[in-house]
């Protein structure tokens, strides 16, 4: 993302530096009505750009020439100063908390950052007397780490251009992955074929696709309960999915929790049976997904235990254990068979 462009009056390098940022922080920046952030694109000359989506962080990238991020980064902090100012007027704390900013940079160029046994660091620590952390870990699906910095904003400011000069001097090697703020997660109910997402104290209608997927999932189901002569399904199983799509419809809770319902925990709840499944080996992988993150789904979607057996010798076959509810279970063989679906009709991921 770095471009070093040759002008006529010497070198004049673009950067672009990402922020991540909690909600609370990023309507500090943006401002009533975009004003803030406006001003500082204007006063600044860097292009300030904030990531979409309902999602407790958000990224923000600014992009310009050295100077202009300097300048968009002296306000951002002056502007959390202020912000503390105002929230210690009403409080009976007598520290004032530094300001603390969290950059995203490659991990590739976190090694640069640290120095040979963590001799850059500590060496920006000291000329600036900012605070500086590089996360031990890669933020979620990403090949980026977080660097938290903290201060004042004149040691923020500081702190940030010696960051510049390292990253500079050392571009990130191969492909970046960067990090995307996941959407915060609803929970999601299921009532007599249809599902709703819980929002305080009402339950709202779902899009169609969960419950259509929870409809084919009960018509699967081989299981019937003990005693019954046709299968009976709980009217209520637990779903963590993201979706932005509301209907204006709602119910109250209780007019769904007080349905005949079967909840998990509880002792009217059927006895966790176990089901199996053999799947080729050519098909598994679409199962798994990369680095487990399907089977992590489908585990997560269903409510069941999903355990894969290791290839054996000689064997095309790999077998699936399923544990849970008849619901958790049905579910997940669901799950698994519109993954193969779409694996051999080439759709693509679900």
């Amino acid at each position: 993302e770095m471009e070093s462009k040759v002008s006529e009056g010497g070198l004049n390098v673009t950067l672009t530096i990402r922020l991540l940022m909690h909600g609370k922080e990023v309507g500090s920046i943006i401002g009533k009505k975009g004003e803030t952030v406006k001003k500082m694109r204007e006063e600044s000359g860097a292009r300030i750009n904030i990531s979409e989506g309902n999602c407790p962080e958000r990224i923000v990238t600014i992009t310009g020439p050295t100077d202009a991020i300097f300048k968009a980064f002296a306000m951002i902090a002056y502007k959390f100063e202020e912000d503390i100012t105002n929230s210690m007027s009403n409080s009976t704390a007598t520290s004032k908390p530094p300001v603390t900013l969290r950059l995203v940079v490659p991990a590739s160029q976190c090694g640069s950052l640290i120095g040979k046994g963590g001799s850059k660091i500590k060496e920006i620590r000291e000329s600036t007397g900012a605070q500086v952390q590089v996360a031990g870990d890669m933020l979620p699906n990403s090949t980026e780490r977080a660097v938290t910095i903290s201060g004042t904003p004149d040691a923020i400011i500081q702190c940030v251009k010696q960051i510049c000069v390292v990253m500079l001097e050392s571009p990130p090697k191969g492909a970046t992955i960067p990090y995307r703020p996941k959407p915060a997660s609803t929970p999601v109910i299921f009532a007599g074929g249809q599902a709703y997402t819980i929002q305080g104290q009402y339950a709202i209608p779902h899009p169609d696709q969960l419950t259509k997927l929870h409809q084919l999932a009960m018509q699967q189901t081989p299981f019937t309960p003990l005693g019954q002569t046709t299968p009976a399904f709980p009217a209520f199983a637990v779903l963590t999915v993201s979706g932005k799509q509301r209907s204006s419809i709602m119910l109250p809770l209780q007019a769904i929790t007080m349905s005949p319902c079967i909840c998990p925990g509880l002792d009217a709840s059927p006895p966790a049976s176990t089901h199996e499944l053999t799947i080729p080996n050519d098909l598994i992988g679409c199962i798994i997904g990369r680095q487990g993150t399907k089977i992590n789904e489908i585990r997560q979607m269903s409510g069941a235990q999903i355990k894969i057996a290791n290839a054996t010798e000689g064997s095309s076959e790999r077998q699936i254990t399923i544990t849970g509810t008849p619901a958790n279970i049905s579910l997940a063989q669901y799950l698994i068979n519109a993954r193969l679906t779409s694996e051999v009709t080439g759709m693509g991921a679900l």
